[in-house]
């Protein structure tokens, strides 16, 4: 396996230090849980989607936890208390927990679970004070917005 040094990155990029954790945190394939199985969907330039299967789980046993960059889904088996004797177990319905670290404001606006699939629906807000604005050029002959105003 690979393994990249990031001390550069920490001598000349200050902030970047979340960014930093996370490619060390990728690293790790072993730490990357593989049940449940889920997808991520781009449905529009900002919106995403989590779908998670989740047989045999009811709304009951699934809790979403969402605060600042993490979301946190974590799903408990109730378990019947009735002695099963498998000849072939393919569904798991094990107790999970999935973590996904989200990108700067990047929120969670709902979720359903329906027919054992768990949908969790994400968009990103990006403030206006932060979005890119035109700058207008002064000097010379023109006069600047600021001058204009100042003169009134």
């Amino acid at each position: 396996m690979r393994t990249f040094d990031l001390t550069p990155l920490y001598r000349s990029a200050i902030g970047f230090d979340r960014l930093a954790q996370l490619l060390n945190d990728a690293q790790r394939a072993d730490a990357q849980p593989s049940y449940p199985p889920y997808n991520i969907e781009l449905v529009s330039e900002d919106n995403y989607r989590i779908v998670m299967a989740l047989a045999g789980f009811d709304r009951a046993e699934i809790d979403i936890t969402f605060e600042r960059d993490s979301l946190h889904i974590v799903g408990r088996k109730q378990r019947d208390g009735a002695e099963r004797t498998f000849l072939h177990r393919g569904i798991a319905a094990r107790d999970f927990e999935q973590r996904f670290q989200l990108a700067n404001h990047v929120k969670v606006t709902g979720a359903t679970f329906d027919n054992g699939m768990l949908n969790i629906d994400l968009v990103r807000e990006v403030p206006e004070a932060l979005k890119p604005r035109k700058i207008v050029i002064g000097g010379g002959d023109n006069v600047t917005a600021l001058e204009q105003r100042q003169a009134a």
